[in-house]
């Protein structure tokens, strides 16, 4: 399953820069990678294990913006579609999803 991290966070002042650095840090440091500029995810093995990111991310919430946190199957995953401009240079880090046998 794969965890998402939607937000929207305020960056007018130092203060909200600085939290929103900190919680991009801390949702990288956790395993997450950045799909857009403010869509984050991560591939979970289990609803335990996606239940613990969770809580990680939720407990570094800044104080002020919009988070919104939520989990779908590797088969709902593997239904999304993805299009990137072809002017981009270089491609975004992308999870790909791994088929283990």
């Amino acid at each position: 399953m794969w965890l998402f991290v939607y937000f929207d966070l305020p960056t007018e002042t130092k203060d909200q820069r600085r939290a929103y650095t900190r919680f991009r840090k801390e949702l990288l440091q956790d395993g997450f990678s950045m799909i857009q500029y403010s869509i984050y995810a991560r591939h979970c093995a289990s609803s335990e294990n996606a239940e613990v990111h969770r809580k990680r991310a939720k407990a570094a919430i800044p104080p002020e913006g919009e988070v919104i946190l939520f989990v779908i199957t590797d088969k709902q995953f593997g239904q999304m579609e993805f299009y990137r401009s072809s002017f981009e240079a270089a491609k975004p880090n992308t999870p790909q999803q791994l088929e283990l046998f």
